[in-house]
């Protein structure tokens, strides 16, 4: 069946206008998938915040309990002991100016960069490259840290970095189509309650405003969010 017929006949099994509980939308993200390869299940999130205001940026990491189910490429930029420590830790790829200069040249086969403090004016060098892609490290997110066992491991075990957009909107992987429900379902609740805790003081009103959630060719399933909020607490 050709893919507009799949994604047509996925559409057709849920309804736009309802929300859902957390558990019927998860059977209906597994249920609409019909891509051949084990799609990622994203958590789409609208906030009552504005990030056009420092205050309310809201941006952060959270580790995932069951993981992300893919393979993490780490690279650290570090050297002398803590180069030793990194790789020991099991980063992929380890150096300074070398990565740099890779980078520079239009390499980015990894999937997340970790520096010690002390690398971040090398690392500043290619700032505009990394920053786009969201590969920068970064000191509130734990990617800027001497303390890179604990970094690089938490890395690979399914650490998901979130940055609300300026539509107030946080996009985030919580697993994949191959999952159980019970596995997505704890890495939604995680990452929620992470997202609930990070709740600017100034915001205002109704902070977790819309959340769907969908595989990578699917549909989005709508969210009941007081129903969401409860299962958090």
């Amino acid at each position: 069946m050709p893919i507009g017929k799949q994604l047509k006949s996925a559409k057709e099994k849920v309804d736009r206008s309802k929300t859902y509980q957390l558990d019927e939308a998860l059977s209906l993200v597994k249920e609409t998938s019909f891509a051949k390869f084990d799609e990622t299940v994203e958590l789409s999130i609208r906030l009552g915040v504005d990030p056009r205001k420092s205050d309310q940026m809201v941006r952060g990491a959270v580790v995932l309990p069951n993981g992300l189910g893919k393979d993490i490429r780490v690279l650290v930029f570090a050297k002398g002991e803590k180069a030793m420590e990194a790789t020991e830790a099991g980063a992929e790829f380890v150096g300074t100016d070398d990565l740099v200069d890779k980078i520079k040249g239009g390499w980015f086969d990894f999937d997340t960069a970790i520096a010690t403090p002390d690398m971040m004016g090398t690392v500043g060098k290619i700032g505009k490259l990394l920053g786009p892609r969201g590969l920068m490290p970064n000191p509130k997110v734990g990617t800027v840290t001497f303390e890179l066992g604990r970094a690089v491991q938490e890395a690979k075990s399914g650490k998901v970095e979130y940055r609300v957009e300026k539509a107030g909107i946080i996009h985030a992987p919580v697993g994949k189509v191959s999952f159980d429900l019970e596995k997505l379902k704890e890495n939604v609740l995680s990452l929620v309650d992470a997202l609930v805790k990070a709740k600017p003081s100034t915001a205002k009103g109704s902070y977790l405003k819309k959340v769907s959630i969908s595989s990578t060719m699917g549909p989005g399933v709508n969210i009941d969010v007081p129903a969401l909020q409860l299962l958090v607490k």
